[in-house]
């Protein structure tokens, strides 16, 4: 089985994520899409980083009729920070009849050379981008690089959280179940 794996922080996860995961599903070689939720993004800032066990909630809500799509809390159980090069590292060894392609933006691709052993991810996964406005590949590395067709949104998790902040509505950012469950909580206030 060939699975995507999409990491992010999720915070919370919103349409866009959910319309590029599933433009990836259906449209390439893959047979599943995770999102694996990152406890903590090494090169993020954690200030505004909702708790990851309401991240991944969320997460599940919103792909909860989705057969191709799947929430991974595997970084949960990993070394504090969770670096990419070390998740995928256990996964190869928990699953090592699956193949595993990276799912990135283009805007997260230009970072790459920051990341922790990016030399590895380069050779050893492929890499699956969907590009970000104003964020053109312009460097691959060398890398096994496939650029998506996939619909390109400018819709951020930061914008969300500070419409939720200002009492702005979130509809049709993101599904209604996430929209609930953050109302409810009072989750970004």
């Amino acid at each position: 089985m060939k699975i995507g794996l999409y990491f992010g922080s999720f915070n919370p996860i919103h349409i866009g994520h959910l319309i590029i995961a599933n433009h990836v599903a259906y449209n390439t070689d893959l047979d599943k899409v995770w999102f694996v939720v990152s406890p903590h993004n090494p090169l993020k800032p954690s200030a505004s980083l909702l708790n990851e066990h309401h991240r991944f909630h969320l997460v599940e809500l919103a792909i909860k009729d989705a057969e191709k799509l799947r929430a991974s809390n595997i970084e949960f159980s990993l070394p504090r920070p969770s670096f990419t090069i070390d998740t995928l590292t256990y996964l190869n060894e928990k699953f090592p009849t699956q193949e595993f392609v990276i799912i990135m933006g283009s805007d997260s691709f230009q970072n790459i050379a920051r990341w922790k052993n990016y030399q590895q991810l380069l050779k050893f996964y492929p890499i699956y981008i969907y590009n970000r406005p104003g964020h053109p590949v312009t460097e691959t590395y060398g890398a096994d690089i496939t650029i998506l067709d996939a619909p390109m949104l400018d819709i951020s998790s930061s914008v969300i959280r500070q419409f939720v902040k200002d009492g702005k509505s979130i509809r049709y950012l993101v599904t209604n179940d996430v929209e609930h469950y953050i109302t409810e909580n009072g989750y970004y206030k």
